[in-house]
Formats: structure tokens, C-alpha cells, sequence
């Protein structure tokens, strides 16, 4: 007994010692300010590219920089296209841990500069941020 307790501790100290590095080997792709909250855009290489790319949405408070729960997160992005009807790609966002952490997974068909629309409702509140990312 002593010994199965004594490996489901280290298994579980394993398991979050990945999950902090993961965290930490993220790098900003873009960060913005809107009322309260800081939104970040994060991923391992810090841009986006044609194709799948996964990323994380991370909601912190601008006064003591803590994690927020915004509740239900959507992403969406959009490209104008001249003569044409805009490139438009939505985001798969999930709930990661702590509170105020989306990871999310979208699909460009090319480059280009994409205008990304982020919009939250929950315990904070309801709110939304606009910025330009490129992919590259």
C-alpha cells in the first residue's frame, strides 16, 4: 500500500512538473490589453504558420498579472481578400489548467496577415480584443 501510494505521488509531482515546463517554453505571438485583462496568444515558436497550428489563449489580470477565468472563449480570425469574400478560420479552444488558459487549434490554408477576434463571457465578465497576427 505504502509503495503504490508512494508512486502515484511522484507520478503526480511528474505530471506537473511537465505541465509548469510546458508553460514556460511558451512564447508570445501577441499580447493585448482589454479593461481588466491582459489576453496573450502563445505557442511553442511564438508565430503562427500555413497549415494546423495549436497555441494557448491566456487570460491574466493587468494589476497583479494572476490567471482569470473568463468562462467561454472563442477565437476567429479573418483575411481581406481584394475582389473577393475575406479568408475567414475559427479557432477549437479547450479549457486547460489554471483557470484563465484556452488551448486551442486552427488551420490556415496560406500566408498572410490575419485580423484575430477574441471574445470571452463568464465570471469576469463579457469582452472581446481585435489585433493583426501574421502567418507566416
Amino acid at each position: 500500500m505504502i509503495r503504490t501510494t508512494s508512486l502515484i505521488a511522484v507520478a503526480l509531482m511528474f505530471v506537473g512538473w511537465l505541465a509548469i515546463g510546458d508553460a514556460a517554453d511558451l512564447k508570445v505571438i501577441k499580447s493585448q490589453k482589454a479593461k481588466d485583462v491582459s489576453v496573450s496568444l502563445l505557442s511553442e515558436t511564438g508565430q503562427w504558420k500555413s497549415g494546423k497550428n495549436e497555441f494557448v489563449v491566456a487570460f491574466t489580470s493587468t494589476k497583479d498579472n494572476s490567471p482569470v477565468d473568463v468562462g467561454k472563449v472563442t477565437l476567429n480570425t479573418s483575411m481581406p481578400m481584394p475582389g473577393m469574400a475575406p479568408m475567414i478560420a475559427g479557432a477549437t479552444l479547450q479549457p486547460d489548467t489554471p483557470p484563465g488558459r484556452y488551448r486551442g487549434t486552427i488551420n490556415f490554408a496560406d500566408s498572410g496577415d490575419r485580423q484575430v477576434t477574441v471574445s470571452w463571457d463568464g465570471p469576469a465578465g463579457t469582452g472581446s480584443t481585435k489585433f493583426t497576427v501574421p502567418v507566416r
